[in-house]
């Protein structure tokens, strides 16, 4: 695939990860990358906003839904490519690990849907997800437990 881009530079987005009992939080995108699958409510970072703010903000802007930031969790990559296979746009997604704090899910922004899922469904293919949902969903099952502990 070429590495080609409007855009030479990366562009940091922060993604809110929220686990409650056996669930996880996820929108289904109305925008590219990934528009029309399910993955994590985030977005761009401003600039001079630290990435906990950016979390939070963008996890109010489309769902309505307040948490807590605990930790990053881990950094991704998602490409933006156009019909050709030419690189449009290249996100680095940081993930951020959050308490649900208050709020029902209601999609907002550039959200088509917004709930809860059980983490265990994520491995069912039953939704159509971004990459590394359902990997990062048990990861952060796991450190969600540490946290709790």
């Amino acid at each position: 695939m070429p590495y080609q881009s409007t855009d030479p530079r990366p562009i940091a987005a922060t993604i809110a990860v929220l686990v409650r009992d056996t669930q996880v939080l996820l929108v289904r995108r109305a925008n590219p990358p990934d528009a029309g699958l399910w993955g994590y409510p985030g977005g761009k970072v401003h600039q001079g906003e630290p990435l906990f703010d950016a979390a939070t903000r963008e996890l109010a802007e489309e769902t309505g839904v307040a948490a807590e930031p605990l930790r990053v969790i881990t950094a991704l990559d998602a490409f933006d490519h156009d019909p050709a296979g030419v690189l449009r746009r290249h996100f680095i997604l940081v993930a951020v690990l959050c308490r649900w704090t208050a709020g029902d899910p209601v999609a907002a922004d550039d959200a088509l849907e917004a709930r809860w899922i059980e983490i265990a469904a994520l491995k069912e293919g039953h939704l159509a997800l971004s990459r590394d949902v359902a990997e990062l969903a048990g990861h952060a099952a796991a450190l969600m437990a540490e946290v709790s502990a």
